[in-house]
């Protein structure tokens, strides 16, 4: 690291007491990003720490629905993210019109929204998840029937490990859905020791070779309590950086894809928002409040 952004992380760090600021780490940024947070996790851990924040501010290096996520859960604190352009396809891919319609053909059945959508939708949800308890809350509602947004791999990978119908929504995360089997199938031949770790985004054939499938914190577990020595990262190349710092002394091969919206956070946006306050992320109160009872409803049954 140059000294310019070696003066950038100091600046940053004296500009976060100065402000009584905390800064949120979604797994996914980039390395750099690591060195200026206070927490760093993925989107379950994330909500969770968010909820236990004291500062008055929360700057958020993620994507835009995870910093709604942190406003609902602090609807008096300032939550910035520091690039309003680092949205999430997929969570652009559901609607409130398309999960209305879902629900007009299974009326019995009970909507488990992941994370990863915006707060409209979520508060038209009965229920959030995310990545790591997905298949925890699915089992623990009494519906036979669930209508799951807006992953449609994360759906199926669900649907495999539970009797109940699992009814999916036609979206998908562009980066883990471009994995293919015929590739991680050549990849698994060159390092021929290695596991497989996955995350459930990816598509079937892809999960049906690895040896494990988890989300990403899920994934730094796997990796520490593995008696393998390296393994293959099929998720955004970020994690993989993630488990080499986390998991000193393994070799982490990338079999991975950059997620663009993720890598639009940098030190100097950083900056910005700690001194400029942009972007100030804000939920009408009638959106929060409902999908506030949908994520407060997955933090009881996780």
């Amino acid at each position: 690291m140059d000294k310019i952004k070696e003066e950038l992380i100091e600046k940053i760090k004296k500009l976060k007491k100065e402000k009584n600021a905390i800064i949120l780490v979604h797994n996914y940024q980039d390395p750099e990003i690591y060195k200026i947070g206070d927490f760093i996790g993925d989107s379950l851990e994330l909500s969770r720490r968010a909820m236990e924040v004291e500062e008055d501010i929360i700057i958020f290096c993620g994507v835009r629905f995870m910093a709604e996520t942190a406003k609902i859960l602090n609807p008096d604190k300032k939550v910035i993210l520091p690039n309003y352009e680092a949205t999430c396809s997929m969570a652009d891919m559901s609607d409130v019109p398309g999960l209305l319609a879902l629900k007009a053909r299974h009326p019995h059945a009970a909507v488990v929204c992941y994370i990863n959508t915006n707060a409209d939708v979520k508060a038209h949800s009965d229920v959030i998840c995310t990545s790591a308890n997905a298949l925890k809350i699915v089992e623990s509602l009494p519906n036979e029937e669930i209508i799951f947004l807006p992953d449609k791999n994360l759906a199926a990978y669900i649907q495999s490990k539970t009797r109940k119908k699992i009814i999916p929504y036609e979206a998908y995360c562009y980066i883990h859905n471009a994995f293919d089997g015929s590739l991680l199938r050549d990849f698994k031949a060159r390092f021929p020791e290695a596991e497989v770790i996955a995350h459930p985004e990816s598509p079937e054939d892809v999960l049906a070779m690895s040896d494990y499938v988890r989300g990403t914190s899920g994934m730094i577990k796997a990796a520490r309590e593995s008696k393998a020595k390296e393994f293959i990262m099929v998720t955004e190349c970020g994690m993989a950086e993630k488990l080499r710092l986390e998991v000193p002394g393994k070799t982490f091969h990338s079999f991975c894809n950059i997620c663009s919206y993720m890598k639009m956070t940098n030190l100097y946006l950083v900056e910005r928002a700690l001194t400029k306050y942009e972007y100030e992320i804000n939920v009408p109160e009638e959106i929060a409040i409902k999908a506030r009872k949908a994520i407060d409803r997955m933090l009881e049954l996780s």
